[in-house]
């Protein structure tokens, strides 16, 4: 009987272990099958498997979630000249081999061939996610995040490439970079290193970009994919006003709200392409990576190049539900300042107001004025340093970064002092204090370009061309790092200083050779690393002319950027709608600005600047308050209490485009809180019509069963505003209404 329990006691055991392990199993988001791979999340799969003749690793699925294992892509017989190699989908597909699509990958060998022949040889998972050196990337533990490392290699070049791919289950995004390692005895020439290949077996498929040129950034264009290559670029040095380094792929039925979306998104700052080709056989392959114009790398014996990472997301729940994705990944996981999720403060911006005209007596007028209007952070713009070529227009001074001696006698000290006692106006805080840098460049009219010309970036003899009379420094050298950090540094530790806005205002053109562009982001990305590292209390946005460098690899270290230089009203909703496509609005600066406004000349009222600008995680004003008219004055003190009580849900809440402004003349957004709880509504016309019948607008995320207070007002369904929705009324042109919805 002893024998009997105890052998019922160990089966019962064995099987209760199994059905640990079939658990365990089923919740690794990284299932493997011999040499079948395949990453699973929430909504999403990612599989792949090894091809047992060629070594060469073929794409199964990606899309939607597959429950079987080993299920793997077959193809017809080969009819015609058409290799086999040409019609597959491959995950990491070379040159020179009979596969004439778009390669992700090309290098040129000692002798002269570029021919290469990857081929399986390992694979290995880690728990977690590494990180990539010298480059912004995704993190996070065990319990978030998966990594699967897929080992190739030529045994003709000796080259060895590792495929990382990490998958965050929970917002079904997988993250691919690539690791090139030279196990040869001879230097080859990388030309192509993309970051990311797939080849979709979608055949109708539909291209989402984010184009624009400055103050027109965030244009959201939509057309179909066709045969042959499609695609876009930046070969501005910086991932550019003209397009941005994401990519959506969509099908054609695909809406807002329903439909598959496939994302990508470079994590990278600098030049990048993207190519889209559709195939004689109907597949979609989708590159992502660094610019393989003006680029090259000469990788030596037993060195290794790592590429930035491309962050994908799928949903079936339309481009809507892409885009939250990103956004809640991103600020999750990709932001690494303090401030990611934390509440902003409302800031006022010297710029528009003063311009290039500031001294010790005006800075403190207009901070004076900022703190009586309920403003919490004031912000000194262009025009504080430069002795010997004095910052009095855009042609001198960059790169001497001294307070001007004229301007501020005493240096910036005191003025700092004086304005972070002001006490802000119903309220017991004081105001603080935020500065502006454009550390990368240097105008010839500067102390520095005097004792330094050669740390300008220059092409040897050839002229050295300026763009708004400044050159670009050669961030790739260490000695030029280090005079930035240490210039940025001694003024933060001067003054009790809480914000530094990062300006770029130009391209890098004439550069020494095709390793220049790579090596300066490294650099660069060192910088934003120590600075910000040894400053972790200061609120850091990026500029580049507006939102010339809006992109993730910023956002690991700035929680925000300025949007764009067009701060029109009835623009911005567009452009801020565009970027929030791949970004958070969480990340967006947005200021109310004067009328006329500067850029269109046209008109709205201070209400509607405002609202649009609410919309953004850093909400401000960028005006010199002396020219308000005395009822905007009246007003503004009441629109930074409103936009206080909306930016906790605009920083970590779920952003939803109800409208888009390029289809309607009623645009609008919704942002639903993390825990459900609160709703806020932005609902815009831009022209007044006849109408007979006013808009209803249809929300969005609501707990269908639940009831909502709708502005401590009427009580109502979720099912009744999302089904029905709500019906606004509107007043002439330019008119906005903004709706605080609670659940209760």
């Amino acid at each position: 009987m002893v024998f009997v329990t105890f052998k019922s006691i160990t089966t019962t055991a064995v099987l209760f272990c199994q059905a640990i392990s079939a658990v365990a199993e089923s919740s690794n988001p990284i299932h493997i099958d011999g040499t079948s791979f395949a990453l699973n999340g929430d909504n999403v799969s990612y599989r792949f498997h090894v091809d047992n003749t060629t070594g060469d690793l073929i794409n199964d699925h990606y899309g939607g979630p597959v429950a079987e294992d080993g299920i793997t892509a077959e193809i017809g017989p080969i009819q015609g000249w058409v290799n086999l190699i040409g019609r597959v989908r491959r995950e990491f597909p070379d040159h020179g081999r009979g596969d004439f699509r778009v390669p992700a990958f090309q290098l040129q060998q000692a002798s002269g061939t570029t021919v290469t022949d990857f081929r399986y040889k390992s694979h290995e998972v880690v728990q977690g996610k590494p990180g990539l050196p010298g480059l912004p990337s995704t993190f996070g533990e065990a319990d978030d995040v998966s990594t699967l490392v897929v080992r190739m290699y030529d045994n003709y070049s000796s080259i060895a490439v590792d495929l990382s791919y990490s998958i965050f289950p929970k917002y079904d995004a997988v993250v691919r970079s690539v690791n090139i390692t030279n196990r040869g005895n001879a230097t080859v020439d990388l030309r192509k290193v993309a970051s990311w290949s797939v080849d979709l077996q979608q055949d109708d498929l539909d291209l989402i970009e984010i184009r624009g040129d400055w103050a027109r950034e965030g244009m959201r264009v939509r057309r179909k994919v066709d045969f042959g290559t499609q695609g876009f670029q930046s070969s501005t040095g910086y991932s550019s006003h003209l397009h941005n380094p994401f990519l959506a792929l969509v099908s054609s039925t695909t809406t807002e709200t329903q439909g598959e979306a496939w994302g990508f998104s470079l994590v990278y700052t600098g030049s990048f392409a993207v190519d889209v080709e559709k195939s004689s056989q109907g597949l979609t392959r989708a590159i992502l990576g660094l610019n393989p114009l003006d680029f090259s790398w000469p990788l030596k014996p037993g060195q290794t190049f790592t590429t930035p990472e491309v962050v994908s997301v799928f949903s079936n729940k339309g481009v809507g539900g892409m885009s939250r994705q990103f956004h809640r990944l991103y600020r999750k996981h990709l932001m690494k300042s303090k401030y990611a999720e934390e509440t902003r403060p409302v800031l006022l911006n010297s710029w528009e107001g003063l311009g290039f005209e500031i001294n010790e007596t005006a800075i403190e007028k207009i901070a004076k004025q900022s703190a009586d209007l309920g403003i919490k952070l004031f912000v000194m713009d262009d025009g504080w340093f430069g002795n010997k070529y004095p910052r009095v227009n855009d042609s001198a001074g960059l790169g001497d970064w001294q307070p001007n001696k004229e301007r501020f006698p005493d240096g910036l000290t005191p003025l700092v002092e004086n304005v972070t006692d002001l006490r802000i106006a119903n309220a017991s805080d004081d105001l603080k204090f935020g500065i502006w840098f454009e550390p990368e460049m240097v105008n010839p009219k500067s102390d520095l370009y005097d004792k330094h010309p050669d740390w300008a970036i220059h092409a040897g003899s050839y002229p050295r061309t300026e763009t708004r009379n400044q050159l670009v420094l050669n961030v790739a050298l260490p000695e030029v790092q280090e005079f930035i950090i240490d210039s940025v540094s001694k003024i933060l530790r001067e003054s009790p200083i809480s914000y530094v806005k990062w300006d770029n205002n130009r391209g890098i053109h004439e550069t020494p050779d095709p390793t220049l562009n790579y090596k300066y982001m490294l650099g660069l990305y060192h910088v934003f690393e120590t600075l910000t590292s040894r400053f972790p209390d200061v609120l850091w946005e990026g500029c580049a002319s507006g939102g010339g460098r809006f992109d993730p690899g910023v956002l690991q270290w700035f929680p925000q950027i300025w949007t764009s230089d067009d701060t029109d009203a009835v623009e911005r909703i567009a452009i801020q709608f565009g970027t929030s496509l791949a970004y958070p609005p969480s990340a967006m600066g947005a200021h109310l600005s004067h009328v006329p406004n500067g850029n269109t000349q046209r008109i709205t009222s201070v209400k509607f600047r405002a609202h649009v600008a609410m919309m953004g995680g850093s909400f401000g004003v960028e005006l010199d308050p002396s020219d308000l008219e005395p009822e905007e004055r009246d007003q503004i003190p009441g629109l930074i209490e409103l936009s206080e009580k909306i930016n906790p849900i605009v920083i970590t809440g779920d952003f939803y485009r109800l409208a888009l402004p390029e289809e309607t003349n009623y645009p609008a957004g919704q942002f639903i809180s993390e825990d459900g709880k609160k709703v806020v509504l932005f609902a815009f016309q831009t022209r007044a019509t006849i109408n007979n019948s006013w808009p209803w607008f249809r929300l969005q995320g609501l707990d269908a069963s639940a009831k909502y207070r709708v502005d401590n007002n009427q009580t109502v369904s979720g099912s009744t505003l999302m089904n029905m929705g709500i019906q606004l009324t509107f007043e002439g042109d330019y008119d906005s209404q903004v709706l605080m919805i609670e659940k209760q």
